[in-house]
């Protein structure tokens, strides 16, 4: 469960956990369908020196995500959450050990989100995930 860490600006970051944790909820759940609710239309994913599209993710590395996230456990750290009026960027590690799919895992994972609320409801807009092993 994340924490979130004070920053210099902004309000709501309540709000912005949520959503944060409710994504990666969701992926620990193997609920695709909640993981995507919370995706913007026009998200856009970057890992591994590539770029996808919500669609592009949800058809191809979404699944994949989800086995690993259910499979191994990570350990994340804090948050920091930046707020500025309707849009937040937010910036997470998370330490990864065990085995997926019979290999050893063993490594960092850096994060940064974008989120935007509207109506009240915070969306991510992008997702950028980088790791290194140990």
């Amino acid at each position: 469960m994340y924490q979130a860490v004070p920053a210099a600006q902004g309000g709501d970051r309540a709000g912005v956990t949520a959503a944060v944790e409710a994504f990666y909820g969701a992926m620990k759940k193997g609920d695709a369908a909640a993981v995507m609710k919370l995706v913007a239309a026009d998200c856009v994913f970057l890992e591994g020196g590539k770029q996808e599209t919500r669609a592009e993710y949800e058809a191809g590395h979404l699944p994949a995500d989800i086995e690993f996230e259910r499979a191994v456990n990570g350990k994340r750290g804090p948050l920091t959450i930046t707020i500025n009026g309707d849009t937040a960027w937010v910036v997470g590690m998370a330490d990864y050990q065990g085995t997926f799919e019979g290999k050893p895992v063993n490594f960092e994972s850096a994060q940064l989100m974008v989120l935007t609320r509207t109506g009240g409801q915070w969306m991510i807009r992008s997702v950028h995930w980088s790791s290194r092993r140990r």
